[in-house]
């Protein structure tokens, strides 16, 4: 599912802009990293597809539904959206199994026992998790903690998927397979996926567009290859060359 932004901006008290005249299309199917140092909106304009935060400027649709136009006082919230996101932290729920964390969105669909189990199965196979079902968080590794998340996010079948710095909390091999396993499993399901993170080794390696953010402006979009060998201002050229 696409994913539209005509000159969206946030702005906090005081005068200060987090996000500003962002503009962007995001083609259904596609996996598009915002990437750039902390602090530049990367997960503030996330949180705006997600009706998380309210964009106080411009316009954002998903599909051809307008979710959010200040102008027109038009704003969505989240659970109308059906979109699904992944934090930073796990964001699991200690007290519930596997299957239990795994189908707590669905509780609020009005969906049969049956539907859910069928469901919170066929998700689980996908994310590697099947057998699991009834352990509990603390008897997983953070790795499979971090499916469970990802099975969460999947299982309501969103029409977007975002995550947030997700691998942030995992070591280096782990973080490396789970950045080709999202991959794999977003092109298997063809799913639209809005991926943060300021690590650009993750944004290159997983992304089909990244846009470059820096103080809350886009610096430049385009394909991993383009922002490497190709950098349109100053910050790309010397971000990517910090980075290498």
């Amino acid at each position: 599912m696409s994913c539209k932004f005509q000159n969206v901006g946030k702005l906090f008290p005081g005068n200060i802009w987090a996000v500003k005249d962002f503009s962007l299309e995001i083609k259904g199917g596609e996996f598009v990293s915002f990437l750039g140092p902390s602090g530049c909106g990367k997960t503030t304009t996330l949180r705006m597809i997600a009706g998380l935060e309210e964009n106080t400027h411009g316009v954002i649709q998903i599909d051809n539904d307008v979710v959010s136009d200040p102008k027109n006082k038009k704003f969505l919230p989240p659970e109308k959206r059906h979109v699904g996101m992944m934090f930073q932290s796990y964001a699991v729920w200690p007290h519930m199994n596997v299957f239990k964390n795994v189908a707590y969105p669905l509780k609020f669909q009005n969906l049969s026992k049956s539907k859910i189990k069928e469901d919170v199965t066929a998700v689980l196979k996908t994310v590697e998790l099947d057998g699991l079902e009834s352990r509990k968080p603390s008897e997983l590794s953070g790795g499979q903690q971090q499916r469970v998340a990802l099975a969460r996010g999947l299982v309501m079948k969103p029409r977007i998927l975002l995550l947030d710095e997700p691998l942030s909390n995992l070591d280096a091999k782990l973080r490396e397979k789970m950045r080709r396993d999202i991959r794999s499993i977003q092109q298997q399901l063809k799913l639209t996926l809005v991926y943060v993170t300021h690590d650009q080794k993750e944004a290159f390696q997983m992304s089909d567009r990244v846009v470059v953010m820096n103080k809350g402006q886009i610096e430049q979009i385009g394909t991993p290859s383009q922002i490497q060998t190709e950098p349109k201002t100053p910050f790309v050229k010397e971000f990517v060359e910090v980075g290498r």
